[in-house]
């Protein structure tokens, strides 16, 4: 982690070569990058009292960047309202002759507004700190767990897990583009479409798994019954998510697709018979539990959602 005050000696050598280049010009005192042409107002690059501004400082962190890390894309995970910024400085840097200012990637979010109306403002003293939407969560998950589970162990681990992964789940749940408006009970809802309900999920996969021992050489998939097929097909969908996830630099797609895969397997777990089965069946229903464990723990920790063994 760099702060800004890390690039104040690494602006001037940008500014030199924008110079040579003849790239800069000064509009009343200020020095500019023209980009009427690209249908921009100009990218300010020092101010008329000597002062540099953001986009000076994101070039030299660019410059500097690329130099030391080689990086194939350098992403800038920063709300909607700097859409203008980035491309102006983006631009400047193609202009100059990079080739690589193409794998500077803005990935825009939405903002986070309060039930009350208005967004968060630091400066006006309207503001949740994620800290306490944090321990809410985990007291909710804490008093949750010992309802349905006075006797489990780790409990207070559990609820850690259960309730950060709660935020983190219903936080990447919609489209990152959209705006939020906050809501604890929203946040702090564990049923329905939720990471305490995937994570339930994997739990249950988990307790399947631990009554019977696991052979996948005896099973036996010559038949397959609807809600299995439903569980598989929806299974095979996983990597192509990830990969349309990861282009498109959108956490919500595996985010829906882990809901979709816990309702698949707890259909499949109500409608078929699983423990006390024939063998090849016993064992096939077994690998769709053991698949969608995998799916679900690899999915979760995708979006940084911890699983539990037990809830």
């Amino acid at each position: 982690y760099n702060g800004e005050s890390f690039y104040s000696d690494k602006m001037q050598p940008v500014l030199d070569e924008l110079n040579q280049k003849n790239m800069i010009k000064v509009s009343e005192g200020a020095q500019v990058v023209d980009l009427e042409e690209y249908g921009m107002p100009p990218c300010l690059l020092v101010r008329a009292d000597g002062g540099s501004l953001y986009a000076t400082r994101d070039m030299a962190a660019a410059f500097y960047r690329k130099a030391n890390y080689h990086f194939d894309k350098c992403l800038y995970v920063v709300a909607y309202q700097q859409n203008l910024h980035f491309k102006q400085f983006f631009k400047v840097i193609e202009l100059m002759g990079y080739e690589w200012a193409k794998d500077l990637v803005h990935v825009a979010f939405g903002m986070v507004s309060l039930e009350e109306g208005g967004s968060m403002s630091t400066r006006h003293g309207k503001v949740v700190f994620l800290e306490d939407v944090l321990k809410r969560a985990i007291q909710r998950a804490g008093e949750i767990i010992h309802t349905k589970n006075p006797d489990l162990e780790n409990a207070d681990e559990i609820a850690e897990k259960v309730g950060v992964g709660a935020i983190v789940f219903s936080t990447l749940y919609g489209s990152r583009i959209k705006d939020i408006t906050f809501s604890y009970d929203r946040v702090l809802n564990f049923d329905g479409e939720t990471g305490p309900y995937v994570q339930y999920t994997y739990a249950r996969c988990n307790s399947v798994l631990s009554k019977a021992e696991f052979d996948i050489s005896k099973a036996d998939f010559s038949e397959v019954a609807e809600p299995e097929r439903a569980l598989i097909t929806i299974l095979g969908t996983f990597p192509s998510v990830v990969r349309d996830a990861a282009t498109k630099y959108e956490p919500s797609f595996i985010t829906r697709l882990m809901v979709d895969i816990a309702q698949a397997y707890n259909k499949f777990y109500f409608d078929c018979r699983i423990i006390g089965e024939a063998e090849g069946v016993m064992q096939k229903r077994l690998a769709l539990t053991k698949a969608t464990m995998h799916v679900l723990k690899t999915g979760l920790g995708l979006i940084g959602v911890k699983t539990v063994e037990r809830m």
